[in-house]
Parts: structure tokens; C-alpha cells; sequence
């Protein structure tokens, strides 16, 4: 991948008595980790009060085993996030709670309102203080004020208030409840556990605790968790299916399932039709690892081309609160990414990535490959041009700042360095899925907003330029 867009959180939750709920949900925000490595939460319930763990940093450095021992209980809720709504501090970390008439609300978030500020500003005039600078916060405030007889009544009267993208675990000393938006637009499924139940941001974090994987929340759909069990019930009518593109294409794990598929077997179809679209005589096909991996497997294959790694990622370098040298600043991607001299020298390299977003570190990978001494680099890119910005929970840059909003590919080519460069058709990308164009959100690369976004939120991203603004409504 391009290291330029950030995914913004991962959510968990789980109820099981008898079980050491605090320990599941640490092994399950480690395989979320992807999602966001800011900060990190686990909240505890034992039916009468909750105990909650949050701090900056990723889930080995927040927890120790001690931290796990002391928080008990039958319940449990975790985050790992990463910073879109909301400057990076402690009080921004998650999940968030606030006190109310009846007990705590506690709420983790993934996605973006598009009303934070009118919800905020109504609050506001009632005479709400705010700790932090989170919609999240803005949630679990309305939520706690609502004059609902129990959390689900507060549920149904707050949630269609809420405009834009949010897969939510909300959570009081007795009930754990899983919401997505109308749209579907970021992702949340349901496991079994050991008489029990869990919510995941992906099934990845349902995997590593051995929980038996269900089905997703379906879009305006919430999941409750009690003593009863498990009850599902609708809490808005769903909308235009949304599911984010670029789940499919790089920030799930491959080893996820998303509309009933694997993500490998899709990515590793997209790089199969990257072949065919954008094929050259080349040596060898090597990806950017790690998102880069299983489409330049589908492209070696389908092409008849083999496979290497001629780039070796330093897996260990991530999001530090240690600030570099100045001469190590300079060594740039190397921190990240090493190469294996003797596999590129004198070698024509297909070279696969999911995205290239600003290009400034796809330049920077194609001149190291080539100061090792590659004879050619064809660049392919196993998703369209990303041309848009995100508002529904995806850290993108502002539209002017988006390479492909302003250059044609041959232009972005020359930039990066490339020999030559191709990107993946949307055709071939909606086939990689298995289901229809129109179940996802794909407005990074068409413009086509399923959720209307205020003009202000626009504005703030480029998004009005020369008044070629398209925003769907459904």
C-alpha cells in the first residue's frame, strides 16, 4: 500500500459469562490492529459497574497482563482507533463513556458523522459540556440524556438523528449493542462464543478468539446482547446497500469475510484481471507488501510471470511516539520497505499496489527500485484512480492533494517514474467482489456521495471545485 490512507477504527464486543471477557477482547483488538493504531480501550461490565482501560498507543503497549486481571466481568467492549473526527489526544481515545439517569453509556465508533456539528451545536445550547472533540462523544451524550425507560429505548430515539457512517458498540453495566448505519457503509458482523455471543469490525476479530462466525449486521440494523441472548431488530430503514470499496480492496484483512466472501480470493481476482487489462513482458511481478500481496499473486498467475518479493516491509515499524533523527527522517520508505538487490538487478519488475493516493511514496519506491538496480518498473494498481475524498471515516487528503484528481495517467505517470503504469477498471474491480456495483460506496472514485455531506464538509476537502460536485441521494 501507498502508507497514505488511514483506516479510522476497529470495533469488538462480546458477551459471555464465565469467560475471561477482558483477555478475549485484548486478542481481539490485536487482530484489528490494522484498523488503528492511535490509541486503544477495553471496557468491563459485571452486571453492576463498569471498569474502562484507554490510552494512546497501539493494544501490546496500552495492556498489561495485570490491566487484563483486573478487569472482570461477563461483558466487554474494545476499540483501536485512529483519528478523523477529533484531534490525536487521550481524551479522544475509546470507547468513550458518560454517565446517565440509569447507569454508564459507553460507545465505540467507527465511521464519520456528517451532522457532528449540528448535533454538537444542539447540545451545546442545552448546555452540554464536551471532553473531547469526537462525534463519538456527541453519541454517547445523546444517548445518555434520552429520557427512554432503558438503553434501547435511547437507541431507537437517538440513532436516526445520526447522518453518515458509523458502525457502533454501545454498551451499559447490562446490555452490549451493535448498530450500522442505513448504508452499510463501514462493517460489522456477529459470532457465536461459548454460549455467547460477539461483534466485530471484521471477522478476523472473531477468528483469533475461536467464535464461530454468523453474519453481518445488516445495514440500519442493531444486535442486542443481554441474558436473553441475542435479538436483532431494526432500528432505521436501511438504504442504498454502501458498503466502503476500499474494504474490499485493501484496509480489511484478507482473511475477512465481507458479503459472504473472502477478501484473498477478491484481491486476488483483482490483480488476475489486472493482468489482462494491463499486461507487459516483465521478469517478474512483485508486490507492495503487505496489501499488495495477494493481487500480484492473481497477476503472476494469470499471467505466467513469477512471483517474488522483492521488497521486504520492516513490520515492526508503525505509528511511534519516538521521533526519528534527522538523518534517519531522510532514509524515508526505507524505514519501511527494504530491497532484495539480487531479486531486482537487472530485472523488468511488475510491480503491484492497491492504491496510489498523493504518489509521492509510490515515486519514492519506483527510484529505490531502480537505484537497485531494476531494468524496468511497470507499475499496476489493483483499484481505480482515486480522485475523491472521504467523509464517512477514511483519513484521505484534501482533493487537491489526491494525484488523480488533477492528472490524467500518463501525467501521474512521468511523476511517479514508472515505465509505464495501469490501473485496475471498476468493471473488473465490482466483478473481484461477487456482487453489484451499486452495493457499494465507490465515491472515491466516482464522486457519487450516498450520504449527502453538508457543504461545508465539502468545501473543507475541495470537494466544490469548478462545481463539479455529485452527490447521490437515496
Amino acid at each position: 500500500m501507498s502508507f497514505e490512507i488511514n483506516e479510522s477504527c476497529g470495533v469488538f464486543g462480546i458477551y459471555a459469562p464465565g469467560e475471561d471477557v477482558a483477555k478475549l477482547t485484548y486478542y481481539a483488538l490485536y487482530a484489528l490492529q490494522h484498523r488503528g493504531q492511535e490509541s486503544a480501550g477495553i471496557a468491563v461490565s459485571d452486571g453492576r459497574e463498569v471498569l474502562l482501560l484507554k490510552d494512546m498507543g497501539m493494544v501490546s503497549q496500552v495492556f498489561s497482563e495485570r490491566d487484563l486481571l483486573n478487569l472482570k466481568g461477563h461483558m466487554a467492549m474494545g476499540h483501536v482507533r485512529y483519528s478523523t473526527t477529533g484531534s490525536s489526544f487521550w481524551e479522544n481515545a475509546q470507547p468513550v463513556q458518560v454517565p446517565s439517569r440509569v447507569g454508564s453509556v459507553l460507545v465505540a465508533h467507527n465511521g464519520n458523522l456528517v451532522n457532528t456539528d449540528a448535533l454538537r451545536n444542539k447540545l451545546k445550547a442545552e448546555g452540554v459540556r464536551f471532553r473531547t472533540t469526537s462525534d463519538t462523544e456527541v453519541i454517547a451524550l445523546m444517548l445518555a440524556r434520552s429520557q427512554a425507560p432503558d438503553i434501547v429505548g435511547a437507541v431507537h430515539e437517538v440513532i436516526p438523528q445520526l447522518i453518515g457512517a458509523y458502525s457502533l458498540a454501545i454498551m451499559t453495566e447490562e446490555k452490549l449493542i451493535g448498530i450500522r448505519d442505513p448504508y452499510g457503509i463501514r462493517p460489522l458482523c456477529v459470532g457465536s462464543y461459548m454460549g455467547g455471543h460477539a461483534l466485530a469490525s471484521e471477522s478476523c476479530g472473531l477468528d483469533i478468539i475461536g467464535a464461530e462466525y454468523l453474519r453481518e449486521i445488516q445495514p440500519g440494523e442493531m444486535a442486542v446482547f443481554d441474558k436473553d441472548g441475542l435479538d436483532f431488530q431494526r432500528i432505521v430503514e436501511p438504504r442504498k446497500p454502501s458498503l466502503c470499496i476500499f474494504e474490499f480492496i485493501y484496509f480489511a484483512r484478507p482473511d475477512s469475510i465481507m458479503y459472504d466472501t473472502y477478501l484473498y480470493h477478491a484481491r486476488k481476482h483483482m490483480g488476475m484481471s489486472l493482468a489482462d487489462e494491463g499486461a507487459v513482458e516483465a521478469d517478474v511481478v512483485m508486490p507492495i507488501p503487505d496489501t499488495g500481496v495477494p493481487a500480484a499473486i492473481g497477476y503472476s498467475e494469470a499471467a505466467g510471470i513469477p512471483f517474488g518479493e522483492g521488497l521486504i516491509k520492516n513490520r515492526y515499524v508503525g505509528r511511534t511516539f519516538i521521533q526519528p533523527t534527522q538523518a534517519i527522517r531522510q532514509l524515508g520508505i526505507r524505514l519501511k520497505l527494504n530491497p532484495i538487490i539480487r531479486d531486482i538487478q537487472g530485472k523488468r519488475l511488475v510491480v503491484v499496489d492497491d492504491s496510489i493516493v498523493r504518489g509521492n511514496t509510490t515515486k519514492e519506491i519506483i527510484k529505490m527500485l531502480r537505484e537497485a538496480g531494476a531494468k524496468e518498473v511497470h507499475m499496476r494498481i489493483s483499484s481505480p484512480p482515486d480522485k475523491y475524498p472521504c467523509f464517512y471515516g477514511i483519513d484521505t487528503a484534501i482533493r487537491k492533494e489526491l494525484i488523480a484528481s488533477s492528472r490524467k495517467v500518463e501525467e501521474i505517470r512521468k511523476f511517479i517514474g514508472a515505465d509505464t503504469l495501469h490501473y485496475l477498471s471498476i468493471d473488473n474491480l465490482v466483478s473481484a467482489t461477487r456482487r453489484p456495483r451499486e452495493d457499494f460506496c465507490m465515491a472515491c472514485f466516482d464522486g457519487d456521495y450516498p450520504v449527502p455531506v453538508p457543504d461545508d464538509l465539502k468545501m473543507a476537502k475541495g470537494r466544490l471545485e469548478d462545481g463539479k460536485v455529485g452527490i447521490k441521494r437515496s
